[in-house]
């Protein structure tokens, strides 16, 4: 394309030549240039071809005595962009000081500063000088406010002061797309999770997140607009406007069940939760299932009793349904449970448990045992042998029953 754009142009002059030629060539035409006594003549064509290399000859004047001062200032750009590289890697390499130092050399070239200035503020702040990296923050304010507001909104947030970042971020309405990140986050932190989630179209539209990324920020962002719910009616209705991949979430539906819990509906939460395990398993879940407060529901332990047949090994549904049995004061039925839990692998809220539920029966020493093994699991210490368990009672939690297939055949617990 350029080639063709070149030969319409010399062909367009080469036209404009022939045309002037055949209009000169009929009358040359005279011109007189009087100066001081003294008379000129020439024609008009001569004197048009001596116009122009006079012109010629000005313009490579001007062009040579211009000539060391761009050579200089093109050996300053290229000094400037090996400074801001050199010093790139040397903040990369926690070289502090000479990363500052580079920098700040290379922000000398209007072009780089912007970066130099980024880069020498974070070296500042590597070696703990505040007074310089203030310094720098003024520096990079008045060169590019959006680029300083973004610097100070990410220190801001490393050190959860939301409100800050939110107000240094407030002024710019084309925010960047790491702004808009920020901003979300700071939302949530702030309490404001419901207006964080308007965030997302615009980092969708400028793809600033991988596919998988911005999923997880909108599970994230819609579990915490959930969990700061003010109202039960409102809950619902945040739950009710959701997809159902949002609804099975496991993050999601957690906090809206413990949110439910906390404003009063503990049997919706429930069902939530049971609907969600049983589209697909998840262990967190069921844990939270369990650690629901008691609602008027009389199904609930009937339900966490039928998840046994095909999660038999499942130390948290075995915890779970201890809690549910704890809550209907069944001692013996959550001892049961709870053991079979420990058997397999349940750790200091099994005992912990346990110790609750000898409390309610009295049995002080073993309570005591319970609750010593509970701080022992949960600071990785050998847990006391716990007496009262016969072998028949020993095998019998470990034991599970058989896992088949479709099609019958046995699968190795997991």
């Amino acid at each position: 394309m350029n080639l063709y754009r070149s030969l319409l142009w010399w062909l367009a002059l080469a036209a404009l030549g022939a045309l002037g030629w055949t209009w000169f060539s009929q009358d040359l035409g005279d011109v007189v240039v009087r100066f001081r006594g003294l008379t000129y003549t020439t024609t008009l064509a001569y004197f048009v071809i001596g116009w122009g290399l006079l012109w010629f000859a000005l313009w490579a004047l001007v062009w040579l005595l211009k000539l060391p001062v761009q050579a200089w200032r093109r050996h300053a750009r290229q000094l400037a962009r090996s400074r801001l590289a050199t010093g790139l890697e040397a903040l990369h390499q926690g070289r502090w000081q000479r990363a500052e130092s580079l920098l700040l050399k290379a922000a000398e070239e209007p072009l780089l500063r912007t970066p130099a200035l980024i880069g020498a503020r974070r070296a500042a702040d590597g070696r703990g000088d505040v007074e310089a990296a203030a310094r720098h923050q003024a520096a990079l304010l008045h060169q590019d406010p959006q680029a300083a507001a973004l610097e100070q909104a990410t220190r801001l947030a490393a050190a959860q002061r939301h409100d800050e970042v939110l107000a240094a971020l407030a002024p710019f309405a084309n925010a960047p797309p790491a702004a808009q990140l920020l901003q979300a986050r700071a939302l949530v932190g702030a309490g404001r999770a419901h207006e964080a989630q308007a965030q997302l179209n615009a980092l969708r539209r400028e793809q600033a997140l991988s596919a998988p990324a911005l999923s997880a920020l909108e599970i994230e962002l819609t579990a915490a607009a959930l969990a700061q719910s003010p109202q039960a009616d409102g809950l619902l209705q945040r739950w009710n406007a959701l997809p159902p991949r949002l609804q099975q979430a496991a993050p999601v539906v957690a906090a809206f069940a413990l949110r439910s819990a906390q404003l009063g509906l503990e049997d919706t939460g429930a069902q939530a939760l049971a609907d969600a395990l049983d589209a697909q398993w998840n262990e967190s879940l069921v844990a939270t299932y369990g650690r629901l407060p008691a609602g008027r529901d009389p199904q609930r332990l009937a339900r966490a009793e039928a998840w046994l047949a095909a999660h038999a090994a499942s130390p948290a549904l075995l915890v779970a349904l201890g809690q549910l049995c704890l809550a209907q004061r069944l001692w013996g039925k959550a001892e049961d449970f709870l053991h079979r839990a420990l058997a397999q692998g349940a750790g200091a809220d099994a005992w912990e448990l346990l110790g609750h539920a000898w409390t309610a029966q009295n049995d002080s020493p073993r309570a005591t045992i319970a609750y010593a093994n509970a701080l022992r699991a949960a600071r990785g210490d050998a847990l006391l042998s716990l007496s009262g368990r016969t072998l028949r009672e020993q095998i019998a939690d470990q034991a599970v029953a058989e896992l088949r297939n479709e099609h019958g055949i046995p699968l190795l617990p997991p």
